[in-house]
């Protein structure tokens, strides 16, 4: 079951009136085809500052049941020499993406098309391939792409990293950002040690699947072969930047007030 709460500026303005009730369609949208109750939620509104309106941030929170507590599955790698499964396709699709905020400082283009009934059909294999105990992590592929999930898979328990060797050469046409940091829709990237049982479950819903590597240990970093170019990362410098971001930022020195910078969207979001 879901909960939300929807952030939005004015909605007396046309715009965001708009965006507000896309948002509400969108979200309705999903719980039918994912057969998901809406538990409640609330809305803040009117989220303004003299530079415009906050971006619109619909935000949900879910709760979900385990029958049993041993299909509890985590989203980092714990165990060198499996198999790394990327459920879904990439896309040439980067419009809305993290890489275009970050590294571009462009917040513009069409996010990824949603093909619902390809989510369900993802959600349904990966499941099973859970409660058939073939599936030892599973991570999303969202915020940041491919590369931040396998990233994260790699570094989200600070107290045992791993590294991986995947290669993308199959992604064909599609241009190297995108592949790495595109954010298409309906993607799992998890690990096993029984690739072909979950690519015959893949193929029995009609998922796209194939294996991109293996994971391994940390000193031999997380490495992505594309057909453009190899890259190489050291997961400890990942990992420090990743724990340590809210601590490094909080001990820099306060801006001077007359540093600071004009108020944005994203700040006034934040």
């Amino acid at each position: 079951a879901i909960t939300n709460c929807l952030n939005f500026g004015n909605p007396g303005r046309p715009e965001v009136y708009h965006q507000l009730s896309e948002a509400i369609a969108g979200i309705g949208e999903a719980c039918n085809a994912l057969s998901t109750p809406v538990t409640g939620g609330n809305v803040s509104l009117y989220n303004e500052s003299p530079a415009g309106a906050v971006y619109p941030t619909p935000v949900i929170g879910m709760v979900g049941l385990l029958s049993d507590v041993r299909h509890a599955t985590r989203s980092t790698f714990h165990a060198e020499g499996d198999s790394i499964v990327l459920f879904g396709e990439c896309t040439g699709e980067i419009g809305g993406s993290e890489y275009l905020a970050r590294i571009h400082g462009v917040v513009a283009g069409a996010p990824p098309a949603c093909d619902l009934s390809a989510e369900r059909a993802a959600i349904d294999a990966l499941i099973e391939c859970i409660e058939g105990g073939h599936v030892s992590s599973a991570h999303d592929c969202s915020d940041g792409g491919l590369a931040v999930a396998l990233a994260e898979c790699c570094i989200g328990n600070r107290d045992r990293l791993y590294g991986a060797h995947v290669d993308l050469a199959p992604a064909g046409a599609i241009p190297f950002r995108a592949a790495l940091f595109g954010e298409a829709q309906a993607r799992f990237v998890f690990s096993t040690s029984s690739v072909e049982a979950v690519l015959a479950i893949a193929r029995a819903y009609g998922v796209p699947a194939r294996r991109l590597g293996a994971v391994t240990s940390a000193d031999r970093g997380l490495r992505i072969a594309t057909p453009e170019r190899v890259l190489i990362a050291d997961v400890r410098a990942l990992s420090d930047a990743y724990h340590d971001a809210i601590p490094e930022i909080m001990s820099r020195p306060a801006l001077a007030a007359d540093t600071v910078p004009e108020a944005s969207p994203i700040m006034a979001g934040v």
